[in-house]
C-alpha cells in the first residue's frame, strides 16, 4: 500500500510545488513507484515535469467533480517510476462545485483507493489555500509535509495550518500525522534564516527534517526546462538536498515497517545538512 503524503502550506511562495515535484522525482530515482497528484489549479507540477496542457485528456477536476476513475488521469513522465495525475485551470471550479456535493471531503480518498496498491508513494501537491481541495488532500493522506521558508511571516502562517491539520485529524482522518517541516529557500548568509531555523527546531523538536533546501539557481531554472532538478543538474546543491530528503523519508518508512510500534516523527537528531550524500 502506498504511503500518501500531502505537501501543504496555505502561504504561497514557500517552495511547495518545487518540493512536491523534486521529492517525487527523487523517490522515483530511488526506484520507488511514485504518483504525483497535482491539486493546485495553477498546474505547475505538470509544467515542471514537461507535461503540456494539450496532453491532458482527464484532469484532477474530472476525477473530483465528475468522479472519473483516476487511472484515466494518470500520465507517464520522463522518469520511469514517476507518474502524474495532472491538473488544469478547470480545478478552480472544483472549490465551488464540490460545496454541495455528497461526500465532498472524501472524493480524493475514494479516487486514490483505486490505485494505492500500485505505488509505493503518492505525493499530493496542495493549493496555497485551506479550502475544499486541501481538505480532500489531508483527508486522503497518511501524513502532511510542510515546506516552510525561513522568514517571520512563514512562522505566523504555520500555526493556522497546524490548527487545520488538527481539525481534520479529529473529524475526518484520525490517522493523519505530521510528516515533518521542511525548511526551504535557506540562505546561510542571512542571519534571519539561522534564527528562524533555530526557533522552529526548538519548538518542533524531532519534527523538522535534518536536510534544509538551499536557495539555488539551478533549482529555480529547472521548471522552465520542464524537468525536476535531478534531471536538469544532478550535481547542483538543490538536487543533492532533495535526494537527501527522499533518503530521510525512505529510511523512516523502513524503520516503521520493521517496528510498527515506532511513533511517527523525525527523531531527535537535529544535525542539519544541505544534502550530504550518504
Amino acid at each position: 500500500m502506498a504511503r500518501i503524503i500531502a505537501v501543504s502550506n496555505q502561504k504561497g511562495g514557500v517552495g511547495k510545488t518545487t518540493t512536491s515535484v523534486n521529492i517525487a522525482a527523487s523517490l522515483a530515482a530511488a526506484e520507488k513507484r511514485v504518483l504525483l497528484v497535482d491539486l493546485d489549479p495553477q498546474a505547475n507540477a505538470g509544467s515542471g515535469l514537461g507535461i503540456t496542457p494539450d496532453s491532458i485528456q482527464n484532469s484532477m477536476y474530472s476525477v473530483l467533480v465528475d468522479e472519473v476513475p483516476i487511472k484515466s488521469a494518470i500520465l507517464h513522465t520522463e522518469l520511469k517510476c514517476l507518474n502524474l495525475a495532472a491538473a488544469n485551470q478547470d480545478l478552480i471550479g472544483a472549490e465551488i462545485e464540490l460545496v454541495t456535493a455528497i461526500g465532498r471531503e472524501v472524493r480524493l480518498k475514494d479516487a486514490l483507493a483505486q490505485v494505492e496498491e500500485i505505488y509505493d508513494y503518492i505525493i499530493i501537491d496542495c493549493p496555497p489555500a485551506l479550502g475544499i481541495l486541501t481538505v480532500n488532500a489531508l483527508t486522503a493522506a497518511h501524513s502532511v509535509l510542510i515546506p516552510m521558508q525561513c522568514e517571520y511571516y512563514a512562522m505566523e502562517g504555520l500555526s493556522q495550518l497546524l490548527k487545520t491539520v488538527g481539525l481534520i485529524k479529529r473529524r475526518l482522518n484520525p490517522g493523519l500525522e505530521r510528516e515533518g517541516i521542511l525548511l526551504t529557500m535557506y540562505d546561510r548568509r542571512n542571519n534571519l534564516c539561522h534564527q528562524v531555523e533555530q526557533d522552529i527546531r526548538t519548538h518542533f523538536q524531532g519534527e523538522v527534517f535534518n536536510t534544509v533546501i538551499p536557495r539555488n539557481v539551478r533549482l529555480s531554472e529547472a521548471p522552465s526546462h520542464g524537468k525536476p532538478v535531478i534531471l536538469y543538474d544532478i550535481n547542483s546543491t538543490g538536487a543533492v538536498a532533495y535526494m537527501e530528503v527522499a533518503r530521510e523519508l525512505i529510511r523512516r518508512e523502513s524503520a516503521q515497517k520493521s517496528d510498527p510500534k515506532q511513533i511517527t516523527g523525525l527523531g531527535t537528531n537535529n544535525t542539519r545538512t544541505t544534502g550530504a550524500i550518504l
